[in-house]
C-alpha cells in the first residue's frame, strides 16, 4: 500500500507541475516533457509531452547511466515501447500527449521456491529514459529514477479457517478494545496480552480506563455493591439488585443488530400510483418528465461547464453552446422519447431535420492537425426546442435539428436552445408575457451615449488554446454566476504602462454599454427603464517601469473584471416571479505580473491569464425600515442586544409563538387572566366585608 500511495503522490505531483506551468503562462517553442525528471516509487508514473505528437515515436531505454563514469549516456532513437519489466503507453491529445510508464513485475516478497517476485525489500533501483524521436532526431527526453520497495503488507498464506466470533448478546465482543496492534504491545493498554510485565511497569499508572481500557463489564448503578451513603437514596437497599457481573446490562452494548443490503435509489422521481392521472401539472422550475418517469434532458451550461444530461426546467428558456471534438462526439437523447404533458398524457416530439447552411460558424480547427479523412456523417450542429404550453401543461414540442459533417481534428461548437411559448385560445402561439427577467435569459444592455443604442454585456468563451485573440464571446445570462477568462501573450520586454492599457482594453471590450435594462421589455427611448452601470476604474500606480534593473515585473495590472448585478423580485406573473435589475457595478482586481519561463527565456512569450466574473446578488424589493434614534440609543427594550426582553413577557400569547395552536394559547391566557382577576378580587378588603355580611 505504501508503494501505491507513493505512486499516486508522484503522479499527482507531475500533474500539479503541468497545471502550474500552464496557469503561469509558460509557452514552449520546442516539444518537451513536463515534468522532465520523475522520482518513481510506485508501479506507474505519468508525464506529458507538450507539442505536436503526430509523426513522433516514443521509446523507453534502460541503463541510462554509465556504470564506470556515472555520467548520463547519450541515447539513440532505436528503442521500442517495452523494455524488460517496463512498459510505455502514450495517449495522444490536442497540444499535449499523456505518457505513462508502468512497472509490470510483481512486488511481493519472494516465498521459498517462488519466482517473479522481489528478493529484497528494495525491489527495484534503476534509471531509465523515455525518448520522443522524429525519425533519428531526438525531440525530448524524460529521465526517471525508480526506487520501488516490495509490498510487505502480507507475506504469509491465507488460511481458510473462519474466526469464531462470540454472540454479542451473551458475551462481550473483545475483552480488550484498546488492543489495536496485532503482535505488538499498545502503550497504556494494560489488558493487551502482548504487553510483558516489564513493559507494563512503564505505563502502569496511566492505563486506559473504562470500556476502552478493558473494563467491558463495569458495575452498574443498580447493584447493591455499588451503594454509597452520599449519593444514593434511603430506599436503595430495598430495591437494589443482587447479581454477578456476568449478567450485566452492558452485554450487547456494541451489538450492531441486523444487517441489511443498502438500496441505491434510481435516478428517477418517484410517482405515486393512483387510479387517475399521474400528474397534476407542472409549476415554474419543475423538471420535465418523460414517458419512463425520467428527466427530459438537453445539454446546458451549469457552473460554467457544459452538462450533457441536464434536466429541462418548465418555463425556463436557455441558449447554450458546447464544445466537443470529433473523436469524443456522442449523440444526446433520442428524439423519439415521448414527454409527459403534465396531465398523465404523453406527447410525441415533432422533429424537423435540416442541413446546416454555414458550418464555419460552428467549427474551430485545431492547430497543427490537418482536417483530412472521412467525415462523420449527420452530426448534430444545433437543436432548437419550442415548448408550447398552456397553464400547467405542455401542449406540444417542436424540434428543429441542424445536421452537418465533422472531420477529424475539428472542434465543434454545438448550440442548444429551448423556448417556451404560450398557446392562445385560437391555437396561435405567443411568448408568455412576463416583463421581468427569467433565469437563463440574456441581460439587456444599451449604449445611451451613441446614436445606435444597441449594446452588449458579455464574457469570454475560450476555444482551442484559450488565447484572447481566438476567444469568442457569450452574453451574460440572468441569475447565472459565471467565471471565464483567456490568456494574453506578453513579452519579457513589455512596457508596464502599455501592458496595463492592453489588459484594460481587453476587459472593457466585454462591456460595450453604459446602461442595463431593468426588465426584458425595457423601452429604448425611456431612460427610466434602464440603470446606469457604475464603473470603478482600476487604480493607476505611479510605477511606470519595473523596479530596479529587473525586467518582466509589472505591479498593478488589472487582470480581473468583477461584474456585480443587484436584482430583486418585485412581483409575480401567473405564479412566476418578476425579477428586475436594480443596480450594476464593475470593478477591477490588480495583480503583480511576473514573466515566467524555463531555462531559455530568449524569443519566448509568457501567457498572462485575465478573467471576468459575474455575480448576481438578490436583495429585498423594499429596504428594511431604518431604526429610530430611540432604538439606537436605548437598548433596554431591544431583545437582540439585551438579556431581559420585556416585549416578550407575553410571548406565548403572541403570534410569534408556534409551539401550540394559537386558539389553545389564547384560551389558556384568558383562563390565567380570569384566575388572576378572581384572586385580586377575593383578596381585596371589600370582598372580605361583602363575604362577612353575606355569611351573617
Amino acid at each position: 500500500m505504501a508503494a501505491l500511495t507513493d505512486a499516486m503522490a508522484a503522479a499527482g505531483f507531475g500533474a500539479l507541475l503541468l497545471l502550474a506551468a500552464l496557469c503561469a503562462g509558460q509557452r514552449r517553442a520546442e516539444p518537451v516533457f513536463q515534468p522532465s525528471f520523475i522520482h518513481m516509487s510506485g508501479l506507474r508514473v505519468n508525464s506529458f509531452f507538450l507539442g505536436d505528437s503526430s509523426g513522433v515515436t516514443f521509446s523507453i531505454i534502460l541503463d541510462a547511466i554509465d556504470k564506470e563514469t556515472g555520467n548520463l549516456l547519450v541515447p539513440s532513437c532505436g528503442g521500442n515501447e517495452r523494455a524488460g519489466d517496463w512498459e510505455l503507453s502514450v495517449t495522444p491529445g490536442v497540444g499535449a500527449s499523456k505518457v505513462t510508464v508502468t512497472f509490470t513485475r510483481n512486488l511481493q516478497l519472494c516465498l521459498p521456491n517462488a519466482t517473479d517476485c522481489c528478493t529484497a525489500p528494495l525491489c527495484v533501483v534503476e534509471i531509465l529514459q523515455v525518448l520522443a524521436c522524429s525519425g533519428s532526431m531526438m525531440l525530448a527526453r524524460l529521465l526517471i529514477q525508480a526506487e520501488i520497495y516490495a509490498n510487505s503488507s502480507f507475506t504469509g498464506s491465507v488460511s481458510e479457517n473462519m474466526p469464531v466470533i462470540p454472540n454479542q448478546v451473551f458475551q462481550p465482543l473483545g475483552s480488550c478494545p484498546c488492543d489495536l496492534t496485532d503482535g505488538a504491545c499498545d502503550v497504556r493498554c494494560c489488558c493487551d496480552p502482548e504487553c510483558t510485565p516489564d513493559l507494563k511497569q512503564l505505563f502502569n499508572g496511566s492505563c486506559f480506563t473504562g470500556v476502552f481500557g478493558g473494563d467491558v463489564n463495569p458495575p452498574f448503578d443498580q447493584l447493591c455493591s455499588t451503594w454509597t451513603t452520599e449519593y444514593t437514596p434511603d430506599w436503595f437497599p430495598l430495591l437494589c439488585i443482587q447479581s454477578s457481573l456476568s449478567n450485566t446490562p452492558f452485554l450487547g452494548y456494541f451489538y450492531d443488530g441486523s444487517v441489511s443490503a443498502p438500496k441505491v435509489p434510481p435516478f428517477k422521481i418517484p410517482v405515486l400510483a393512483s387510479p387517475g392521472k399521474l400528474f397534476t401539472g407542472y409549476r415554474a422550475g419543475d423538471p420535465i418528465m418523460t414517458e419512463d418517469d425520467e428527466y427530459f434532458t438537453i445539454p446546458q451550461s451549469l457552473t460554467g461547464q457544459c452538462v450533457r444530461n441536464a434536466p429541462v426546467a418548465y418555463l425556463q428558456d436557455f441558449d447554450v453552446k458546447c464544445l466537443s471534438e470529433a473523436a469524443s462526439y456522442k449523440e444526446g437523447l433520442p428524439h423519439d422519447v415521448r414527454i409527459n404533458s403534465g396531465t398523465g398524457d404523453f406527447i410525441q416530439q415533432n422533429v424537423i431535420y435540416r442541413t446546416i447552411p454555414d458550418r464555419d460558424k460552428f467549427i474551430t480547427k485545431s492547430e497543427g492537425i490537418p482536417t483530412v479523412g472521412m467525415p462523420l456523417q449527420s452530426i448534430t450542429f444545433a437543436e432548437h426546442y419550442t415548448f408550447v404550453w398552456e397553464g400547467d401543461n405542455i401542449e406540444g414540442v417542436n424540434v428543429t435539428v441542424f445536421l452537418g459533417n465533422l472531420y477529424s481534428g475539428e472542434m465543434l461548437t454545438q448550440r442548444f436552445t429551448a423556448e417556451f411559448v404560450r398557446l392562445k385560445s385560437d391555437n396561435a402561439a405567443e411568448v408568455p408575457y412576463n416583463p421581468g427577467y427569467q433565469v437563463g435569459s440574456a441581460v439587456r444592455a444599451a449604449n445611451m451615449s451613441a446614436s445606435d443604442t444597441a449594446g452588449s454585456l458579455r464574457i469570454w468563451q475560450p476555444a482551442d488554446r484559450g488565447l484572447c485573440m481566438s476567444a469568442t464571446h457569450t452574453p451574460v445570462l440572468f441569475g447565472v454566476d459565471s467565471f471565464s477568462g483567456c490568456l494574453l501573450e506578453v513579452n519579457i520586454n513589455e512596457d508596464c504602462s502599455l501592458l496595463r492599457g492592453r489588459v484594460t482594453e481587453k476587459l472593457n471590450s466585454l462591456i460595450q454599454a453604459t446602461h442595463v435594462g431593468k426588465r426584458r421589455n425595457s423601452n429604448d427611448s425611456n431612460l427610466n427603464d434602464w440603470v446606469q452601470i457604475i464603473r470603478l476604474d482600476p487604480s493607476n500606480p505611479n510605477i511606470t517601469a519595473s523596479p530596479g534593473d529587473l525586467k518582466g515585473i509589472c505591479p498593478g495590472v488589472p487582470a480581473s473584471l468583477n461584474i456585480r448585478i443587484i436584482f430583486a423580485a418585485v412581483g409575480a406573473v401567473r405564479g412566476i416571479p418578476r425579477e428586475e435589475i436594480l443596480a450594476v457595478q464593475t470593478s477591477y482586481s490588480t495583480i503583480t505580473w511576473q514573466f515566467q519561463c524555463g531555462l531559455p527565456c530568449e524569443n519566448t512569450a509568457s501567457l498572462l491569464p485575465i478573467t471576468a466574473a459575474v455575480e448576481f446578488i438578490r436583495v429585498p424589493a423594499r429596504p428594511p425600515v431604518p431604526m429610530s434614534r430611540f432604538q439606537i440609543n436605548y437598548t433596554e427594550f431591544d431583545c437582540d442586544r439585551n438579556d431581559v426582553c420585556w416585549p416578550q413577557l407575553f410571548y406565548p400569547l403572541t403570534r410569534f409563538y408556534t409551539g401550540e395552536p394559537y386558539s389553545r394559547c389564547l384560551a389558556a391566557g384568558l383562563a390565567l387572566a380570569f384566575l388572576a382577576v378572581l384572586a385580586a378580587v377575593m383578596g381585596s378588603p371589600c370582598f372580605a366585608q361583602v363575604w362577612e355580611n353575606f355569611s351573617v
